[in-house]
């Protein structure tokens, strides 16, 4: 009777396991479509823009200081200079939201709140005159995350992650100094900085134990 009732409830066991397995992947794929069909819009936006004669960069960019580019906070990940711009930003946006959505377990839209609001309001406060547009500044944005996290939680799989951005893309920190024409290398600042904040405010679970002891999601 002990025997069959273990082996029952190992049976319970491994049906749950398989379950969670089964919901994590729905969220995996879905995250990563989600992941896509942005990228994807960031492109339908340019043709569209392009089409306009980026029409949409002054109507709709981030103009520091003026309350008529305040919208630009939300609307300048969407809009670029050129396709030359965008394709320039396509790569570490897969990458690093790639590496997002295959170790942040939860709290993705709270993270690029705060970058995208945080990172973007300070480039609406302190940013030079012009019109700041471009995803670079989430690129930043997850690039800092993505670091200070692998610091903060201290799991193999966020410092995997971390090291990987750092080996891939550590050249950006260049891009956070300015001196380089036409690029608004305040977004860039300011979204790193909001990324590494983000990492500190929000706790995003992973599932794997902790290199000073196991805590497991």
């Amino acid at each position: 009777m002990l025997r069959a009732k273990t082996i029952e409830g190992a049976v319970v066991t491994s049906t749950v396991a398989n379950m969670m397995n089964r919901d994590h992947m729905r969220v995996f794929f879905g995250r990563t479509a989600a992941l896509v069909a942005f990228v994807a819009l960031l492109w339908a936006v340019q043709v569209v823009n392009w089409i306009f004669g980026y029409g949409l960069n002054p109507a709709f960019g981030l103009i520091p200081r003026h309350v008529s580019g305040l919208d630009g906070v939300i609307a300048m990940p969407l809009l670029h200079g050129s396709f030359a711009h965008l394709m320039a930003n396509t790569p570490p946006l897969l990458v690093m939201g790639g590496l997002l959505v295959a170790t942040t377990t939860r709290a993705l839209l709270a993270v690029n709140a705060v970058v995208i609001g945080l990172g973007g309001g300070l480039v609406w406060l302190f940013g030079s005159s012009a019109i700041h547009i471009g995803a670079s500044g989430l690129v930043f944005g997850w690039y800092g995350f993505l670091v200070a996290r692998g610091l903060v939680d201290r799991s193999p799989i966020t410092l995997g992650a971390a090291l990987v951005v750092g080996v891939l893309y550590g050249s950006l920190l260049w891009g956070v100094f300015p001196g380089q024409p036409s690029v608004s290398w305040e977004a860039h600042l300011f979204g790193a900085i909001a990324g590494a904040g983000a990492a500190f405010l929000i706790r995003t679970h992973v599932h794997a134990p902790r290199l000073g002891g196991v805590d497991l999601d």
